[in-house]
Parts: C-alpha cells; sequence; structure tokens
C-alpha cells in the first residue's frame, strides 16, 4: 500500500509521529513473519519545500510530482486548535495549495484520509459535501458552520465514506492507522495494537466535554447552564425555553445546528456526564444516583449509559481501580 502524507506548516507532531511509527511496525512485521507482504510504503509530501511541524521542528517532504501515484493520501491535523487559529489559518496560501492537490488526486483515483482538524481542510475541498465524516469533537459547532452539507458525526472515531475516511480527534490519527493497516491485513493490525497497546476505537462519545460544546453559542450555553441545574427535575422542552426566554423552535433549531443533535439529546449528554461522575466518586448506589440525574429507577440510567458510552456500570466503576 503506497500512503503519502501530506504535510503542512504547523501540523501536530503526535498525529504525524504516531502514524509513522504504526506504519513503520507494520511494515516490518510483515517483513519478519508474513513473507514481506503487506508493505507500507509511506512518504511525507509537501506543496511547501520546507515545513515545520507545531512544535518547530522541520519535516523533510519531498515534492508533489507526476510519478507519485499513492493509493491513499493522509492529512494530519494542524495545531490549530480554537476557532480563532483555525479559520485564519484556513485562508493560507499553502492550505489552498493543498486543497488544489486534493482535489487533484481524488480526480486521479486517489483514497483521502484525514483526521482531527485535517478533516477541516478535507472538507474545504468539497468533496465530503453529501457525505459522512468525524472530526475533532470539540470543534464540532464550527465544523457544522463552515460545512453543512457534510453529515457530521462527531461522537465516532472512523467514518469511511465514498471519498475516503474520516478520524477523530488527537489520538484519532493511530486509530486512522490501524484502520488502514487492517484494510490490508486483520492479522497484522491485530500484532500491531498489541505492539502499541491500542485498539480501533469505535467512539469518541466517552472523550466529549458537553460545556465545551455548548460555548459555541450563547442561547445553548444559557440552556446547558439551565440544564445542568434541572436535572433532577427532568426535561421539558417548553420549561427550558420559557426560562430563556425564546421560543421551543428557537431553542430546538440552535441545537441541532451548533450541536447537530435534539435539546432532548444533549439533556441526556448532560445526565450521562452527571452520572458517570458520581459513579466515580460519591459512592452512591446505583437508584440513588439515577434520582440524582431525574430518574426513577437504576435500570434505565444503566441502559442509557451503556448505549451511550458503550460500557456497562461495572465497567465504568472498575475505572477507580
Amino acid at each position: 500500500m503506497r500512503i503519502a502524507i501530506l504535510a503542512l506548516d504547523g501540523l501536530f507532531d503526535t498525529g504525524l509521529t504516531v502514524a509513522l511509527d504504526a506504519f513503520a511496525i507494520a511494515s516490518r512485521f510483515a517483513a519478519r513473519d508474513m513473507g514481506g507482504t503487506p508493505r507500507f510504503d509511506v512518504s511525507i509530501v509537501g506543496v511547501r519545500k520546507k515545513v515545520r511541524s507545531g512544535l518547530g521542528l522541520a519535516i523533510p517532504v519531498q515534492a508533489v510530482t507526476p510519478d507519485l501515484k499513492p493509493d491513499w493520501v493522509i492529512v494530519p491535523a494542524l495545531t490549530t486548535s480554537t476557532p480563532d487559529l483555525l479559520v485564519p489559518a484556513l485562508a493560507r496560501a499553502d492550505v489552498r495549495q493543498a486543497r488544489a492537490q486534493l482535489l487533484a488526486w481524488h480526480d486521479d483515483g486517489v483514497r483521502l484520509a484525514a483526521s482531527c482538524i485535517g478533516s477541516f481542510i478535507l472538507a474545504e475541498t468539497g468533496l465530503l459535501d453529501h457525505q459522512e465524516a468525524t472530526t475533532t469533537w470539540w470543534l464540532a459547532p464550527l465544523f457544522r458552520q463552515r460545512y453543512p452539507d457534510v453529515s457530521l458525526d462527531e461522537s465516532r472515531m472512523l467514518v469511511p465514506s465514498d471519498v475516503g475516511v474520516t478520524a477523530g480527534a488527537a489520538m484519532g490519527h493511530l486509530d486512522l492507522a490501524l484502520w488502514l493497516i487492517r484494510r490490508a491485513s486483520p492479522d497484522l493490525a491485530a500484532v500491531v495494537s498489541r505492539y502499541l497497546l491500542a485498539d480501533i476505537r469505535s467512539s469518541q462519545a466517552p472523550y466529549i466535554i458537553p460545556n465545551h460544546l455548548a460555548q459555541a453559542d450563547p442561547l445553548v450555553l444559557r440552556f446547558e447552564q439551565w440544564s445542568r441545574k434541572n436535572l433532577k427535575a427532568g426535561f421539558s422542552l417548553q420549561d427550558a425555553a420559557k426560562a430563556l426566554a425564546t421560543s421551543a423552535r428557537t431553542l430546538q433549531r440552535r441545537c441541532e445546528a451548533v450541536l447537530g443533535k435534539s435539546p432532548l439529546a444533549y439533556f441526556q449528554d448532560l445526565r450521562v456526564e452527571r452520572a458517570r461522575s458520581l459513579l466515580h466518586g460519591s459512592g452512591l448506589d446505583l437508584d440513588a444516583i439515577a434520582a440524582e440525574v431525574g430518574y426513577v429507577d437504576g435500570a434505565t440510567l444503566r441502559t442509557l449509559l451503556r448505549q451511550r458510552l458503550g460500557r456497562g456500570v461495572r465497567d465504568l466503576r472498575a475505572d477507580l481501580r
């Protein structure tokens, strides 16, 4: 498998190195234990001759030439991890050059992959329009604002599409590399996973901090604050809208636009966050925790936790040991 990693100034150092390490380990084990195949031919390419990482390290890049014919191109994240830094970065000349090169590769049948903020660069091409995608969870509101035609699900770690695949935040670069290795050989991916003490994760949901998402919009932030005060009382869209001096329709619309979910779904997120905190530090039994977040008994809460986090109460409590 021929893989080109597209390096831009200010890229996330860990994202680049963890991908390089995963492919290097895969190639080494393939050569030693699997008769030399599959092998991963990885190159770092750039639209400029000199590229520096987010930590200022020089990255050796080769030029994009007509004879470079990768099967996959990976777009790593930039270190511009806040909207005020990311939006200007997306307008940089080298990012515009990268966008044009991604379109040219796509026209040649190359599959495109991106992780974390790299998904923004891929979305800038328009190739993700009317496709499913994921990105770094804390920038999901900005992603929805800039790319309304992309079906974003930031709760997922990996989202394949007709274009290629997008992956989640930060260490999602490793999940992406393992996903590509698995496409070539599931057995090899299993070996690499064991050596790196890492498996492909299906979800970012356990890592999402609801308050960070709410801060992208004043009305949603006020709804988040109201919700935290009313977890025990339970959810009422009409009560929430009245308390916030808005209409139920406006509140519904703003939550969908910013969070990609209904007010009730976000209220449930806050319930999960609070219940998880109480499981870790309160000493309360499950029924008592359920009452704290507005449920009559622990059975309903148990189901919600498993649905949202993919883990049961016993597993969550075990995190303390």
